[in-house]
């Protein structure tokens, strides 16, 4: 997936937070609470956007498996 087009879903995810908070604080406690688990799984989608966006792995341990191969050079 490019650059771009992870940015965009990003942006999109950042929309959809932003408008279930909203609806949240406009909305009744019965309400709430199911918007509040739809939030919590924008929130995820935008931190796992966020994280390839930055290029940030969730483990750095499978990384450090293949430090030793030293002959791969080009």
């Amino acid at each position: 997936m490019s650059i771009r087009a992870i940015a965009l879903e990003l942006y999109r995810a950042q929309k959809k937070v932003a408008e279930l908070q909203k609806a949240i604080d406009a909305s009744k406690p019965s309400e709430a609470e199911a918007l509040g688990q739809e939030l919590f799984v924008a929130q995820r989608e935008m931190s796992m956007l966020r994280k390839m966006l930055d290029g940030e792995k969730e483990s750095g341990e499978f990384r450090k498996k293949f430090d030793g191969f030293g002959g791969w050079k080009a």
